[in-house]
């Protein structure tokens, strides 16, 4: 098939990866894909290129750009693009103006994320519009379906479920030398327990009551340290509340990186401390590397991590409950390594890029007709 992906850019981030990854796995599979950026093509563009794979960026302006839609109407013309996919509200509005009179055959739309932006209500007004020339929306969990019907963003009828998959070949579990490797990058010379977090350094992912519920770690096992991988606009504040917290020798902040999976591999824990979350990535990685995961319960976490089999379900926005679930698994190693062990097995089945490539596939010919999944048992 003639595939065109549409999304604002190619940057770091968990939507980014997941069309990186399917994008790669479609053309090895014989498709003859493309991806049209909104704005610019990104900083992980050059993946793509390095294969051959057409990424172009449109260089949107701010507001109505009567050029940029131009150059995405040409580009999806001239790649005789039968199906279109869209990833998020911007890129499926502009995409299904864009392509308006062209004679694609399936427009799917991806919604990454949770629910609605309440200060965007142009931003929905127009992507419900645009859903009169829409044949599936895709929500990457059953939370964020259930959500964007509630709510009135998409009648339930089109809507389906494909979770985010993964490459797991890429992700082996985690082992000695890769903790010797991480320790070394910080600069330690013991073996403290290493609990790690990957995100963006925002309100959303909540690492200020992260390194809150370390500060209780902290005094009761003092020989751990908190590592924070990703970068963002609250890292001089969260380096603040970490000195504030009395814990600053033992947060290290190792901003964005390209290794983010050996650095994994490296880690003891894994912790999410979201207040609000999609269908997460790093989740779905951490479960790929075999650790213990304590995650809060917003979002579609509780359909990656399972309460008492692959890991710990808190509260979101409460640092003493995750807390006192980090202790729980640091003081049960075998219970700990358990985890680990299941979480691997759940991704191998329900969370690989072959599987999520599959059920879009599927979409792609209009053959998948239940409105959810089982990708979360």
């Amino acid at each position: 098939m003639n595939i065109t992906h549409v999304v604002e850019n190619l940057n770091r981030g968990g939507l980014e990866r997941m069309v990186l990854d399917l994008v790669k796995l479609q053309h090895r599979q014989g498709h003859h894909c493309q991806v049209v950026c909104l704005f610019e093509p990104g900083s992980q563009a050059c993946e793509l290129d390095a294969l051959g794979i057409p990424v172009t960026g449109c260089h949107k302006r701010r507001g109505p750009d009567l050029r940029a839609l131009s150059r995405a109407r040409q580009l999806i013309r001239r790649h005789d693009t039968e199906v279109l996919h869209t990833h998020n509200a911007v890129a499926h509005y502009l995409a299904v103006l864009a392509s308006f009179g062209l004679g694609v055959h399936r427009v799917i739309n991806t919604r990454h994320g949770m629910g609605i932006n309440q200060r965007s209500g142009r931003r929905e007004w127009l992507y419900r519009r645009s859903l009169a020339a829409t044949d599936t929306v895709v929500t990457v969990c059953e939370a964020a379906r259930r959500d964007a019907v509630a709510l009135g963003i998409v009648p339930r009828l089109i809507t389906r479920v494909v979770p985010n998959g993964i490459a797991l070949e890429a992700l082996s579990p985690a082992s000695a030398p890769m903790q010797a490797r991480l320790r070394h990058i910080l600069g330690l010379t013991d073996t403290r327990t290493l609990i790690g977090n990957v995100g963006r350094l925002n309100w959303a992912k909540d690492q200020v009551g992260l390194i809150r519920a370390f500060r209780h770690l902290h005094a009761q096992r003092p020989h751990t340290a908190l590592v924070l991988i990703g970068d963002g606009e609250l890292r001089a504040e969260l380096q603040q509340c970490a000195a504030e917290e009395g814990v600053q020798d033992s947060v290290y902040f190792l901003g964005d990186r390209t290794d983010v999976h050996q650095l994994l591999q490296g880690l003891d824990l894994f912790v999410l401390s979201s207040l609000s979350e999609g269908y997460s990535m790093a989740l779905l990685e951490a479960c790929a590397v075999a650790l213990p995961i304590v995650a809060t319960d917003v979002g579609g976490n509780a359909e990656i991590v399972h309460d008492g089999t692959t890991g710990r379900l808190v509260p979101p926005g409460d640092p003493r409950a995750l807390a006192d679930a980090m202790l729980s698994l640091l003081g049960e190693p075998q219970q700990a390594r358990a985890c680990g062990r299941a979480a691997r097995a759940w991704v191998e089945e329900y969370g690989s890029l072959e599987t999520m490539a599959g059920r879009y596939a599927l979409l792609y010919r209009g053959a998948m007709e239940s409105t959810s999944c089982d990708c979360a048992s």
